[in-house]
């Protein structure tokens, strides 16, 4: 099967830095995990406001996305108030998976 993007997409609580450092380590440690696998590509919290975060995970299909988010202590303590998993058609650049 072939490879696909996936964007993992994150609506970050109101009170998301105040409460980000308890839980940072184990958040972070669960990326780490997740690029050595080869699942996630890139990821990162949105800035100017810090409302939201995107994570690019790439497979042959959305489970490696949807069970990061499902594992994630900023989702299950309640930093993140909403997540969804949307497929990217990536089509220019050198990661680009269908390029035209």
């Amino acid at each position: 099967m072939t490879d696909k993007h996936f964007l993992l997409i994150y609506d970050l609580a109101p009170d998301y830095l105040e409460r980000r450092p308890q839980f940072r380590a184990a958040h972070l440690d669960l990326g780490r995990a997740a690029v050595a696998r080869g699942d996630l590509v890139l990821a990162g919290a949105l800035a100017d406001p810090a409302d939201g975060a995107v994570l690019l995970f790439k497979g042959p299909d959305d489970s490696a996305a949807r069970g990061f988010a499902e594992s994630d202590p900023y989702v299950a303590n309640g930093l993140v108030k909403a997540w969804r998993v949307r497929p990217w058609t990536t089509v220019l650049g050198k990661d680009a998976l269908t390029p035209v």
